[in-house]
């Protein structure tokens, strides 16, 4: 056969393009996360294969039926550094939430107050702290950030221990959905950092993004073992739009920048009904949904117990953003149908036994959403969805109404096994 002089000389060109894409397949299937075995495990909440055990009931794997808790009121935001106030409102918070059967809190404001873990003592509710972090930084790596970001860190596991209830305490989680725009920026500065060894965990073939979050977690974790003599799980929270399952079109980045959020003890993801990399998914194999799909993909990949730690449905007014299907518009009298698909999703999943737990977001609705100030907080705003994603919307006295029949769905589902 003649082969024409042009293939001739395209030849190498076309080799070298298979060898980085092969190596880069390769990158991303050999990445690693390990955690030092000299490293001490949690007194109580730890981690027994793919499942989370509770000391004080070995056999038992644990499955949390939680709820998203960020109990800003009108007037009050976070945005200024404030937290909820110390008040009564925590009773009745939590009177709510257990007729709902739920035995797990997962807790967004850094320092709650003491009137919070006043009430608290009065359940046999168990909670996750999550940290957030800024998400929107453009080099994560940079040492600044991560100076002032474990500054941020030290100070919220401080505040367990002086005021907070460690022996309630499941884990901390370190950041929250990251940016799709600051993944891709961060990984673009540093293209020579693949690695990290901590003192506790030791990263390799990974992105300079999950190494900056390694990074946070290793020395959060030391922190509060040489400080405290002990520690709980750590695991970072991400999202669906930026990995970690890759072989999706409606990711925000590249198969290169997907994360993996393994930088810990367990995989802690939100998992929205409507996401990308969701809707997308092929459908489950006990009922056909895309969100099972994805569920079911995400227990094959995984080498870690699994917390889905938000779903939810904003009842915002209208849809402000038609590009992003979902996001917002939902009528109240038909969100009970999508929990209670999820729930059955999740529950009849192949590779179920890997899921230790869901929470719903969230509680309440929070007016103050979008970084708005004291005076902007006044008011929920109709064309903001991040201001109406509560099983409960806030009355005129601050008091919480329930949104129809969420609240009891709720209750419903999480009294079934």
């Amino acid at each position: 056969m003649n082969t024409p002089p042009r293939l001739f000389a395209a030849i190498p060109l076309l080799a070298l393009f298979l060898s980085l894409y092969t190596a880069s397949h390769a990158a991303q299937a050999d990445r690693t996360m390990t955690l030092n075995p000299a490293t001490p495990t949690p007194s109580r909440f730890v981690v027994r294969g793919h499942t989370l055990v509770d000391a004080r009931a070995p056999d038992t794997p644990i499955f949390f039926r939680g709820m998203g808790y960020s109990p800003f009121l009108p007037g009050e935001t976070p945005v200024r550094g404030a937290q909820p106030g110390n008040d009564n409102r925590y009773n009745d918070h939590l009177t709510l939430i257990k007729a709902m059967n739920v035995n797990y809190l997962h807790v967004f404001p850094r320092l709650m107050p003491p009137n919070f873990f006043a009430a608290l003592d009065k359940t046999d509710l168990v909670y996750g702290q999550d940290v957030w972090i800024w998400a929107y930084e453009e080099d994560f790596l940079a040492p600044a950030f991560q100076a002032k970001t474990l500054n941020d860190i030290k100070e919220v596991i401080d505040h367990t221990y002086k005021v907070g209830r460690p022996d309630r305490l499941v884990l901390f989680s370190i950041g929250d959905e990251l940016q799709a725009k600051c993944v891709k920026s961060t990984n673009q500065r540093h293209p020579e950092v693949r690695e990290y060894k901590g003192k506790h965990l030791h990263v390799t073939n990974r992105t300079p993004t999950e190494v900056a979050m390694a990074k946070l977690v290793d020395e959060a974790m030391d922190y509060e073992l040489t400080r405290y003599g002990q520690r709980h799980l750590y695991c970072h929270t991400s999202w669906t739009h930026i990995g970690p399952i890759a072989d999706r079109p409606d990711l925000e980045v590249s198969r290169k920048d997907i994360l993996v959020p393994d930088m810990g003890d367990l995989i802690c993801l939100n998992v929205y009904t409507y996401a990308n990399g969701v809707r997308t998914s092929p459908p489950g194999s006990v009922t056909g949904t895309t969100y099972q799909g994805y569920l079911e993909q995400l227990a094959r990949e995984s080498k870690q117990p699994i917390l889905i730690t938000q779903v939810g449905l904003s009842t915002s007014p209208f849809e402000p953003k038609p590009w992003v299907p979902g996001f917002g518009g939902h009528k109240i009298e038909d969100v009970p149908a999508t929990f209670t698909s999820v729930w059955r999703d999740i529950r009849t999943a192949a590779g179920k036994e890997r899921f230790s737990g869901l929470v719903f977001f969230e509680l309440q609705d929070e007016w103050w959403k979008s970084a708005k100030g004291p005076e902007e907080s006044l008011r929920q705003d109709a064309d903001d969805p991040e201001q109406w994603f509560g099983v409960y919307s806030v009355g005129k006295d601050h008091g919480l109404v329930p949104k129809g029949a969420i609240p009891a769905t709720v209750g419903q589902l999480f009294a079934q096994p």
